[in-house]
């Protein structure tokens, strides 16, 4: 599977809501995942989605992102990826109506007035993967840094690091077919990566 790690959004002018459109082509994830033992397998996708507001009061951030599993490459490796499918869905659902979801409230955001300003940003965050959610009910800790970019968006470059995949049920000892090569994958693929994003937010 494909690590998670980095969060880079940029936000157009600061208003209630703002929008990351995932057909742009530019709002990107990459995750790493990288086995001592074992291999390094890099997921990636140019189709992250958000609806997002901001309490500009309260200087928090809350909203939805999506990515579909089908926008999603493992090594640019249609055989990898294909495979990255079955053990995002078990074979228990179609991959085109699976997608890796955050729902999230109140992450504090403090926006820089002027161009060039900067601040930190930090707050755990929800996950879910075909629908189903951390198997301890946990979050994901995201850390990073805000900055005003002087067309007066705003860019925010966060990481979650420590995504283990097996807490969200994907790999091949929760897939069907998979059971028999389950011992000889466990040093191969690493459990534990890191999640990249990078996405660009407009107001209405």
């Amino acid at each position: 599977m494909g690590p998670f790690g980095t969060l880079l959004l940029v936000l157009a002018l600061p208003g209630p809501t703002l929008r990351v459109d995932g057909k742009a082509g530019n709002n990107t994830l990459n995750g790493v995942f990288e086995a001592p033992l074992g291999e390094r397998i890099t997921a990636t996708s140019s189709a992250v989605s958000c609806d997002l507001r901001v309490d500009s009061h309260h200087q928090t951030l809350s909203g939805r992102c999506s990515v579909p599993l089908t926008s999603i490459s493992v090594d640019g490796d249609p055989t990898k990826t294909g495979h990255f499918q079955q053990w995002a869905t078990n074979m228990k659902s179609d991959p085109a109506r699976c997608s890796f979801v955050t729902d999230f409230a109140d992450l504090p955001v403090t926006l820089p007035a002027s161009p060039g300003g900067s601040a930190d940003v930090s707050g755990d965050i929800p996950f879910t993967i075909c629908g189903r959610p951390r198997d301890d009910g946990g979050r994901e800790h995201l850390t990073g840094t805000v900055v005003r970019l002087e067309d007066g968006r705003y860019r925010l470059r966060a990481r979650v690091e420590h995504f283990h995949r097996e807490a969200y049920r994907i790999g091949p000892r929760f897939t069907d077919g998979w059971l028999a090569r389950v011992q000889s994958l466990a040093k191969v693929v690493a459990e534990e990566g890191t999640v990249e994003l990078t996405l660009f937010a407009s107001g209405p």
